[in-house]
């Protein structure tokens, strides 16, 4: 049945990449994966193989690839990807020796991917589940792990109807968790090979906490004498709708908005809905921003850095298909705000447990919550704090992990 899905899958993507760009640098790609292997893997090398679906699960793979480079550097490092979402913001890495796309998950591909690179170890980082690459793992005897998985009930691999498919999970040498429920599930299926060491996630954002760079443009911005600062990470339209509008009347504050999408209509968009003047970060200079009320961030890379100029993060995505990442955020220690649609991400459900994080549901609520925070400058600092305190007492999954793997 895989193997049906699978084929009827490369049929679909083959049609959709006539009419997507996305689809057609995946479908492009994944046929010059061989091509760059084929040029590129040194056949007396030893490779740790790391597959990323996105770039988020890569930031999650990212501090664990470090270290077994710093480690071990008689390896060497192989990255694959799934989506150009990850593989086109990072195939520049110079982390990894070789950075390809995942070619298809057929039985010939994962047969001449495996001859050609010959892993000596393979990590996948949270969801992945390659059926055929897997299946010829566990018979060429390759130590396999699964870092940062999380599974739900709900998955079918739990279902009475999954047990068939949950017998790929039997392919890993080991699960390293993020929680006791993912551990609980996988034991109800007799799999004990499972250890909880939490999100390699929270190890990553104090890497970049620690790299961040001043922005001389940004703090020219802020100013002296404007102290309360908003920052809006990966916001869209929705968000920006809400705390917009309460800017527009609070003009003590400074807005800094770096949108999730930067294109020129979303921009403008953003700049009707404002009645303060805003200026572009690629247009501003120090010596002319300060006459501003709203500084949009219309590039990438910057946002991890700005949000240590924060008195109070906002992350959007919450009122679509789901919130983005919190903890950039959270490290700096500062509340953090995000929208309604967070129910399935476990750092937000944290923050808010641990009143470092505040969830919003409308105008009034945004309204109330900013009120509570303006008026009481000893509430937020200790929610800021407490954002701060969840990321820290979390870190160590990349220690644990690579302190679990004993066989080097």
């Amino acid at each position: 049945m895989y193997q049906v899905f699978i084929f009827l899958y490369s049929v679909c993507v083959r049609v959709a990449s006539l009419f997507s760009k996305k689809v057609r640098k995946m479908w492009q790609g994944e046929h010059d994966a061989f091509r760059i292997l084929q040029q590129r893997v040194d056949p007396n090398a030893q490779y740790v193989w790391f597959h990323a679906a996105s770039l988020g699960e890569f930031e999650q793979g990212r501090p664990l690839m470090e270290a077994i480079r710093k480690e071990h550097p008689e390896f060497k490092i192989l990255l694959t990807f799934f989506s150009p979402s990850g593989y086109e913001v990072r195939k520049n890495y110079t982390g990894a020796d070789i950075i390809c796309y995942l070619p298809l998950d057929t039985i010939g591909n994962a047969r001449r991917f495996l001859r050609l690179v010959r892993p000596v170890k393979a990590f996948f980082i949270k969801y992945e589940f390659w059926y055929n690459y897997l299946h010829i793992m566990k018979h060429r005897g390759v130590p396999t792990y699964s870092v940062s998985s999380i599974f739900r009930p709900d998955q079918i691999f739990f279902k009475w109807y999954g047990s068939g498919y949950a017998k790929v999970l039997r392919c890993f040498t080991y699960f390293f968790v993020q929680n006791e429920m993912t551990c609980s599930l996988l034991h109800g299926i007799g799999l004990d090979n499972v250890t909880v060491v939490g999100d390699t996630r929270f190890d990553r954002v104090l890497q970049i906490k620690e790299a961040s760079k001043q922005l001389p443009i940004v703090e020219s911005f802020i100013g002296n004498s404007h102290p309360k600062v908003f920052v809006a990470g990966s916001s869209w339209s929705p968000d920006e709708d809400i705390f917009i509008k309460y800017f527009n009347a609070h003009r003590d504050w400074r807005l800094i908005i770096a949108p999730h999408v930067i294109s020129e209509d979303h921009l403008k968009e953003i700049i009707s809905k404002l009645q303060c003047k805003a200026v572009r970060y690629s247009q501003a200079s120090e010596d002319t921003v300060n006459e501003a009320e709203c500084l949009i961030i219309d590039g990438f890379g910057l946002l991890s850095s700005i949000y240590d100029y924060a008195t109070v993060a906002y992350v959007g995505g919450g009122f679509g298909v789901g919130i983005h990442n919190v903890l950039e955020a959270a490290v700096w220690g500062v509340p953090v705000i995000f929208g309604p649609n967070n129910q399935r991400f476990q750092e937000a459900q944290g923050l808010l447990q641990a009143n470092g994080g505040f969830e919003i549901k409308d105008d009034s609520s945004f309204t109330d919550l900013m009120n509570s925070f303006d008026g009481d400058a000893q509430y937020l600092q200790g929610c800021g704090e407490a954002a701060e305190t969840f990321v820290q007492n979390r870190a160590g999954a990349t220690r644990k992990v690579l302190d679990s793997i004993t066989n080097w």
